[in-house]
C-alpha cells in the first residue's frame, strides 16, 4: 500500500469519525429539546392538576359565577389536549403555537377567575384557596424555567444544525429547525397595553 493510499484511507477514516461525531451530537441535541419539552409537561401537568382544586373551592362560595368557572375548566381542557399535541411532536411549529394560544386561554381565564374571586372575601379568606393559589403561584415560575431551558436548548440545536460544515450532516439526515415557544404570537398581542384614566 503506498503512502497516497494511506493518506487517503487516513482522510476518510477522519471524515468518517467527523460524520459520526456531528451526527450523534445532533442527536443528542434533538434529544435534549424532547427532554426540555418533558420537564414544561410536568409542570403544565401540576399546573393542569391544581386547577379542579381551585374552581371547586371556588364553586363553594360563587354560585353566581358559573360561567367564569366553566371558562376556567373548558380553557384547562384545550390546554391539555394541546400539551397533549406537544408531547407527540415536540418539534413541531403549529403543535407548539396551539400550546401557546392555549396555555394563554388558560391565563386568562385564571386572571378573570382570580379578578371574580376579589368580590368574594370570605373566598379570598379561605386557606385553601391560599395554598392553591400559592402552588399555582410556584407553578407558573417552574413553567416559566422550563420553557427558557426548552429555549435554550431548541437554540443550541438550531444553531448546531445551521452552522457549516455541520449543516452538510444535519441535511442528509433530515435535521430540521425547531420550533421555539413564544410567549406572543401576533403583532396585535406584542403592541403595547394603553391606559386611559
Amino acid at each position: 500500500m503506498s503512502i497516497a493510499q494511506i493518506f487517503t484511507l487516513a482522510i476518510i477514516a477522519l471524515f468518517i469519525f467527523w460524520a459520526v461525531g456531528v451526527y450523534n451530537r445532533l442527536v443528542k441535541l434533538r434529544n435534549e429539546i424532547a427532554n426540555a419539552f418533558a420537564q414544561i409537561d410536568v409542570q403544565l401537568k401540576r399546573r393542569h392538576d391544581l386547577i379542579p382544586n381551585l374552581v371547586e373551592v371556588a364553586r363553594k362560595y360563587m354560585s353566581h359565577e358559573r360561567e367564569t368557572l366553566e371558562r376556567v375548566t373548558a380553557a384547562r381542557a384545550q390546554a391539555m389536549a394541546a400539551a397533549d399535541l406537544v408531547r407527540s411532536q415536540p418539534n413541531q411549529a403549529g403543535a407548539l403555537k396551539s400550546l401557546n394560544l392555549a396555555e394563554q386561554v388558560l391565563g386568562s381565564a385564571l386572571g378573570k377567575l382570580n379578578v371574580v374571586m376579589e368580590s368574594y372575601p370570605e373566598l379570598k379568606a379561605d386557606q385553601t384557596v391560599r395554598d392553591l393559589n400559592e402552588e399555582l403561584t410556584h407553578t407558573e415560575n417552574k413553567v416559566a424555567f422550563s420553557r427558557q431551558l426548552f429555549n435554550d436548548v431548541t437554540l443550541e440545536f438550531n444553531n448546531a444544525i445551521h452552522q457549516f460544515p455541520a449543516n452538510v450532516i444535519a441535511g442528509l439526515f433530515g435535521f430540521r429547525t425547531a420550533a421555539m415557544l413564544q410567549a406572543t404570537t401576533t403583532e396585535a398581542e406584542r403592541a403595547p397595553v394603553k391606559v386611559s384614566f
